[in-house]
């Protein structure tokens, strides 16, 4: 065989080899570029999962059977419009003791002006109770809007106990500012009370754990200078046990009643620990029967 011919053969051989080669690299680079891709498309997948999943998993809304419409309007209407006079009339109330006073502590302010903090749950009966006097107390210094009918619990005691809640609602004054925090819907999820709603910031969480080690609820903070742990004594939801919302309003307005004498006389103690703090302005609400009250804060 010529050398010219080994030669060609060689070359040849060698140009097979390269292109076998040369394949085997391209194969190697779709694996890759399809296993990438394939991994890109399963993280997507799941990524999409997980969305999907989160969108569609959505707390149990409250559920509520009180007014709506033109009759919630009327409702709202009668508890924010509670007279002075018949406030004036009920003074203490029932009401044995107000709210505790704070010491040692900033004033807490927000927006420049002092700071009402609630934090309570739509499920808790004690916190039903306490909205109905704190609606009244708070709307002597401004206005709400969006205020809508629930009722606690069905599952705890005092099932059932008519209220409002501050979910979603708007509170706007120029004398102080309103935050309220509701924790947890009034529909029960397995084993909790309710599914989650609102959680506190890390600043009202500690606020609430200073004030009120046993994290009990409603917990009501006066601008640092009161704190309101429970209900006021011995107003209860047991006053409201078996009550219609518009049956709870009605009442309001009747001094000897004694739904008027719980709800009444707390909203006039809340209401003396906000005057003390935006020095008794407005005078419409802090009248002499609430500065009364105020000295025995």
């Amino acid at each position: 065989m010529g050398k010219a011919s080994r030669n060609k053969r060689t070359g040849s051989a060698r140009d097979r080899i390269a292109a076998q080669r040369a394949a085997a690299r391209r194969a190697e680079i779709r694996n890759r570029v399809f296993l990438t891709s394939g991994a890109i498309v399963v993280v997507i997948a799941i990524v999409v999962a997980f969305v999907v999943v989160k969108l569609n998993h959505k707390p149990p809304k409250a559920t509520s059977n009180g007014p709506t419409g033109v009759a919630l309007a009327k409702l709202v209407n009668t508890v924010v419009a509670v007279p002075t006079p018949v406030l004036d009339k009920v003074g203490a109330g029932s009401i044995t003791t107000g709210p505790t006073p704070v010491t040692g502590e900033p004033a807490l302010t927000a927006g420049g002006k002092p700071e009402v903090l609630y934090i309570g749950a739509e499920y808790c009966p004690y916190c039903a109770a306490e909205r109905w006097a704190m609606v009244v107390s708070l709307s002597k210094f401004g206005t709400f809007t969006n205020l809508r009918t629930i009722h606690s619990s069905s599952t705890d005691v005092y099932a059932n106990t008519p209220t409002f809640t501050f979910y979603k609602s708007t509170y706007t004054s120029q004398y102080i500012n309103f935050t309220p925090v509701e924790t947890l819907t009034n529909v029960r999820t397995g084993n909790a009370e309710g599914a989650p709603l609102q959680n506190p910031t890390s600043a009202q969480q500690a606020i609430w754990a200073k004030l009120d080690s046993n994290g009990s609820i409603p917990f009501i903070d006066f601008g640092n200078k009161y704190s309101e742990v429970g209900n006021l004594q011995p107003f209860g939801p047991q006053y409201l046990t078996g009550k219609s919302w518009n049956q709870v309003a009605a009442a309001l307005t009747n001094p000897s009643n004694a739904i008027a004498q719980g709800v009444d006389g707390s909203a006039n103690y809340f209401t003396a620990a906000i005057c003390k703090l935006t020095n008794n302005q407005p005078g419409s609400a802090c009248t002499s029967v609430i500065k009364g009250l105020e000295a025995k804060l």
